[in-house]
């Protein structure tokens, strides 16, 4: 059974288990903000549930994530994940970053 770390939280989830939706049925929120209201409901196309997947492997990108990354302000390089379209498959650690989208990546060194 994979576990999910998320904001000093562990979760355990079943293999499979949709991101996004493993954390909101823990109480945790991948969104920031207004986010938590306005956002797409889990479909990929808002980009408000951007995470960094710390540790653990994850899926290729589905078609609809990719799209939805390569809109502003969010880039293909950043390194960002939607976890609505992510299922869990291995252990995890996962970052939320600042930002409406959770775009704004902090430098660890600064």
């Amino acid at each position: 059974m994979p576990t999910v770390e998320f904001e000093g939280e562990t979760i355990e989830a079943d293999t499979g288990d949709n991101l996004r939706r493993t954390l909101l049925d823990a109480g945790l929120s991948p969104h920031n903000g207004a986010a938590q209201y306005a956002n797409c409901h889990g479909n990929g196309i808002c980009g408000t549930c951007a995470v960094e997947i710390v540790a653990g492997e994850v899926a290729e990108p589905t078609g609809q994530e990719r799209r939805r990354l390569k809109l502003p302000p969010h880039s293909l390089d950043s390194g960002l994940r939607l976890s609505c379209q992510l299922p869990i498959e291995d252990d995890l650690v996962v970052r939320k970053h600042p930002g409406y989208w959770g775009q704004k990546i902090e430098d660890d060194d600064s």
